[in-house]
């Protein structure tokens, strides 16, 4: 069939069941848009281009399958490069497609070119592919490779560009081929890799599940919630899995925060590693809480990259493939014998409900809202099928500690730790649901800000969206880190700003809701509110800037993090 290059690259990405394209039109590439849209695609046009590439990471977070972004030659990509280097950090398979200009353009030799840089050697070491369409008939083998290269091994970015002299060029080419018929898909494990990671199943008195990041964006949560309720186990979250399974909600408790997780760490003498790279908030899975019985404890990882075994520490069995396949298979070989569940499970299920009540309790009063209390009211709020999306510095410390809610989605950013992706997050998780399940992105006013146009984009696109906002004018934990430095009353430089920011008001004038609320007592109802009224809202929330700066509960476990300490 004859096809142009363009409608080739979209047929290419269909074949992978991806239908959704973010970006700002550019001359470049509005045929790509149009086709797109006539073909029956979502296509999401943001006010900043790098927000096109966090709302393209939230849909790859969501769906299990690559994201896709697309910006213009010169500034766009640019623009988009910090969203580049944060998919590659935080493990995000997303495609990133450039325009240019027409080759004879980089191979003269003149000066002042206009709209000209020559992007993918800027490119190349953010991403882990790539490349350019220089001829037409390559668009195959290259879009191919970029969807095989940003799923194999540790999934990360892909960059493709195609000069203009290109993509307006047409190919008769066959239907497009299926994944499986150009790539590896559903990798499992060997027989032999499985028998041994069961035998130490039975063997195992203390068994535990540590679930991390990719066990939520592979979409693998079914497999998961039946290998955790075979083996009668409790489920320890990453930070960065800090999404809840169906089912496992109860026995799920967070690494390093609970006292039921820190318990059944010590005390485990078998872990199941499922989608983590065991990094520093896990403290290397060696350090910290793992010292006790490590001499006693045994490791099965799951991993699709067979690079990062026994990186960071020893592992007795690898599993390595995709845990899409390698679970239901660990599940297949323990159906019919599934172990009864040690006398602890019951205890640490039963402390750790106390604790979140307690803590609950205990959120300290007032006006403005200590933070731990403006955690506490708006999680308890939070909708019981709604995503979450979490943004910010301080709040997100609080969150961690104090959230009364339990969410089965929650996208935010922890290994880059890039603040400002809040709100393209939300949109972008939005739209890859469907806009059906309520949004509630959870912040504060210094990341509120990065991307705050895009409220608009959300209006637009009429998203169940609810914005939380904590307002403290300055940025918290840099306020903290002078007060620590140079002692209270200190000079602090470039943290403060005016007081007579209204985040309420902002919202309205991008034709959202948005409302102000001061007490505790009335944030919950203004939730609700906001939920029932249909509209994007924002909530204008003041927060203690004391308390944000200095009182962040668990700040000496998150500083344990920084192994090498830079903290």
């Amino acid at each position: 069939m004859a096809v142009k290059v363009y409608e080739r690259i979209l047929q290419l990405f269909e074949a992978e069941g991806i239908n959704t394209l973010f970006g700002i039109p550019d001359p470049n590439f509005v045929h790509m848009f149009h086709a797109a849209e006539e073909r029956g695609w979502t296509v999401v046009a943001p006010h900043h281009e790098e927000n096109a590439g966090f709302m393209a990471e939230a849909v790859s977070r969501m769906t299990g399958r690559p994201g896709l972004a697309i910006g213009t030659l010169g500034p766009g990509l640019a623009n988009l490069s910090g969203a580049i280097m944060c998919a590659k950090v935080e493990n995000s398979p997303v495609i990133f497609l450039g325009g240019q200009r027409a080759r004879i353009t980089e191979q003269r030799v003149r000066r002042g070119r206009i709209q000209f840089v020559s992007q993918a050697p800027l490119l190349a070491p953010s991403v882990k592919y790539s490349a350019s369409i220089e001829y037409a008939d390559q668009t195959d083998e290259i879009v191919r490779h970029a969807l095989r290269v940003s799923q194999t091994g540790t999934p990360g970015p892909a960059y493709i560009e195609y000069p203009s002299h290109v993509i307006l060029e047409e190919l008769d080419v066959p239907a497009p081929l299926p994944p499986d018929a150009y790539r590896l898909v559903n990798q499992g494990a060997s027989a032999q890799s499985i028998e041994k990671a069961v035998e130490l199943v039975r063997k195992a008195r203390q068994p535990i599940l540590l679930v991390g990041h990719a066990v939520h964006t592979s979409r693998a949560g079914e497999s998961v919630e039946a290998l955790a309720k075979l083996m009668n186990c409790p489920v320890i979250q990453t930070s960065g899995g800090t999404s809840f399974i169906r089912g496992l909600e109860d026995r799920t408790f967070p690494y390093g925060f609970s006292p039921s997780a820190v318990d059944a760490v010590v005390k485990s003498d078998l872990v199941i590693a499922i989608g983590t790279e065991l990094g520093e908030p896990v403290h290397y899975g060696r350090g910290r809480h793992w010292l006790d019985n490590e001499a006693n404890r045994k490791w099965i990882s799951v991993e699709l990259d067979p690079t990062a075994i026994g990186v960071n520490r020893r592992i007795d069995v690898p599993l390595v493939g995709d845990l899409r396949a390698i679970v239901p298979q660990l599940v297949d070989a323990l159906k019919d014998s599934p172990r009864q569940p040690s006398a602890e499970l019951a205890g640490w299920i039963a402390d750790d409900a106390a604790r979140i009540a307690d803590l609950a309790e205990s959120a300290p009063g007032g006006t403005p809202l200590h933070t731990a209390r403006f955690v506490v009211e708006a999680t308890k709020a939070f909708p019981e099928d709604g995503i979450m999306v979490r943004d910010g510095g301080a709040t997100v410390i609080f969150q961690w500690t104090y959230s009364q809610a339990k969410p089965h989605d929650v996208v935010w950013n922890q290994n880059f730790g890039h603040i400002g992706t809040g709100l393209p997050y939300a949109v972008g998780a939005s739209v890859a649901d469907g806009r059906k399940r309520p949004v509630m992105l959870l912040t504060s006013d210094s990341s509120f800000m990065f991307a705050i146009a895009e409220l608009e984009t959300a209006a637009r696109l009429d998203l169940p969206l609810v914005c939380v906002v904590g307002v403290d004018h300055q940025w918290g934990l840099e306020v903290g880190v002078y007060k620590r430095t140079f002692g209270q009353g200190s000079l602090e430089t470039g943290v403060h700003w005016s007081k007579d920011v209204r985040f309420d008001k902002i919202a309205e004038g991008f034709g959202c809701r948005g409302e102000y609320v001061d007490r505790a007592e009335d944030l919950g109802p203004a939730i609700e509110r906001a939920f029932a009224s249909g509209k994007v809202t924002v909530i204008h929330v003041p927060i203690d800037p004391k308390v944000n700066s200095e009182e962040m509960p668990s700040y000496d476990e998150f500083r344990t993090w920084y192994a090498e300490g830079t903290q």
